[in-house]
């Protein structure tokens, strides 16, 4: 059984930093690709960060490039989201997901992913 689990939310003043974690089990973490997708008061949720099975490469939400890091580590199976100099509308549920067999660099679209976490709230305010 796949399990994603997030953790590490909570709420930031703008400006402020916070890393948001996800652990997988039940698939071959080293051949996953793996992404964070937030949703915002009910919009569609977007993709902001992805990282490419090997770690080798990513991909970033315009908005969010040079502010967010994602990293993974594949001998731990956890994949997580540094997040920098956060704004107000940075404020969304954050959910890890995994697109297994995956080695290329990793999707951008929601339909390729396979798993998904429960979720983790941000919320950036002051």
């Amino acid at each position: 059984q796949v399990q994603l689990v997030e953790s590490g939310g909570g709420l930031v003043r703008p400006g402020g930093s916070l890393r948001i974690d996800c652990a997988a089990s039940g698939l071959t973490f080293g051949t996953t690709a793996m992404a964070w997708f937030r949703r915002a008061n009910g919009n569609v949720p977007e993709l902001v960060a992805a990282i490419k099975a090997s770690g080798s490469s990513t991909e970033y939400l315009d908005s969010v490039k040079g502010r967010f890091t994602i990293s993974r580590d594949n001998a731990k199976n956890t994949v997580n989201l540094q997040m920098n100099n956060l704004e107000p509308e940075d404020t969304a549920v954050y959910y890890c997901a995994a697109a297994v067999n995956w080695a290329s660099d990793p999707p951008r679209f929601r339909s390729s992913y396979d798993y998904w976490g429960q979720g983790t709230q941000v919320t950036v305010s002051s």
